[in-house]
């Protein structure tokens, strides 16, 4: 059952899917990071992603300027920002909360640009999930440094920009979309790569690597690029970005709760405060479309006896 502001239920269960994916992804990026730079990291990844898939999947119907838009936000801004960042100034689990004010950055990038409007049951529901998320910004413990919190910070603005991108292109196949927009985010990856990090440190890391290393290279070009992103952007094709953003703040649940198993990072009861907080808001996002509904009509069939 759907309403004019709920999804689907298969909708609803891929976007969940996706949520699993980039929350748990982000303990891969930390483990590919111990041998990899960075810029050198993103390059592979989206060089991956454009070949070979390039020679048999048709450029999409969208505009060139558009596919450079997507590719220069999500590639070079996005992921070039966030590996940056999470080498050093910024833990997982806190990378995956932080970079979720994409959710509020994409529904006012929609409100200037596209003229959305915004229901006020869903206001309230993106309050109460930022106040989950400002509870465990408040609750560093050390483990980001001012830098690394705005740089994920920028890298949450290209998200949404991506996003917004995605949704003005509308492109037919979204897996040719995202295949060839990575054409554009190889070249400043190299040129960035190449300038910050130095032809030394890009094949040292790559002769370093080991097989886990490109297994997390190749989960970032197959699970989290082409599944993911095709996923994520089919979703916001069909419906208001007001509905599905907010779905992303399923992310930090999978972040944090992974990185707790994986690299034993602490996971303190007022974490748990903060997830549940995240978790009420996106109950009351999803689920008063619905609820709504079925008092009304629970009310009319009251009335009527």
């Amino acid at each position: 059952m759907s309403t004019r502001h709920g999804l689907p239920l298969l909708h609803l269960l891929i976007a969940i899917a996706v949520m699993a994916v980039w929350g748990t992804n982000f303990v891969v990026i930390k483990l590919a990071l111990n041998h990899l730079p960075p810029l050198t990291f993103a390059l592979l990844r989206f060089t991956l992603v454009f070949f070979p898939l390039a020679f048999f999947l048709p450029k999409p119907n969208v505009s060139w300027g558009n596919l450079a838009s997507y590719g220069l936000l999500i590639g070079a801004g996005q992921f070039g920002i966030l590996f940056t960042a999470m080498r050093n100034d910024i833990t997982p689990g806190l990378a995956s909360l932080v970079v979720q004010v994409q959710v509020f950055f994409t529904i006012g990038l929609a409100i200037w640009l596209n003229g959305e409007r915004v229901s006020r049951y869903q206001i309230v529901a993106l309050l109460l999930a930022a106040a989950g998320v400002g509870n465990i910004l408040m609750h560093t413990d050390g483990s980001a440094t001012p830098l690394g919190i705005a740089m994920v910070l920028l890298a949450a603005l290209c998200w949404a920009g991506g996003n917004i991108a995605a949704r003005h292109g509308a492109p037919d196949n979204m897996l040719s979309y995202v295949v060839w927009s990575a054409l554009f985010a190889i070249p400043p990856l190299a040129v960035f790569a190449l300038v910050l990090e130095g032809p030394r440190a890009m094949a040292t890391g790559i002769a370093a690597a080991d097989g886990w290393t490109w297994a997390a290279v190749a989960w970032q070009a197959v699970g989290n690029t082409m599944f993911g992103y095709v996923a994520w952007g089919w979703l916001l094709n069909r419906h208001p970005a007001a509905t599905v953003a907010p779905l992303a703040l399923l992310v930090p649940i999978f972040g944090l709760g992974s990185a707790a198993l994986i690299v034993n990072e602490p996971l303190q009861f007022w974490k748990i405060a903060s997830f549940a907080m995240v978790m009420a808001g996106l109950a009351l996002g999803m689920l008063w479309p619905d609820l709504r509904q079925w008092l009304r009509l629970a009310g009319k069939t009251g009335g009527a006896r």
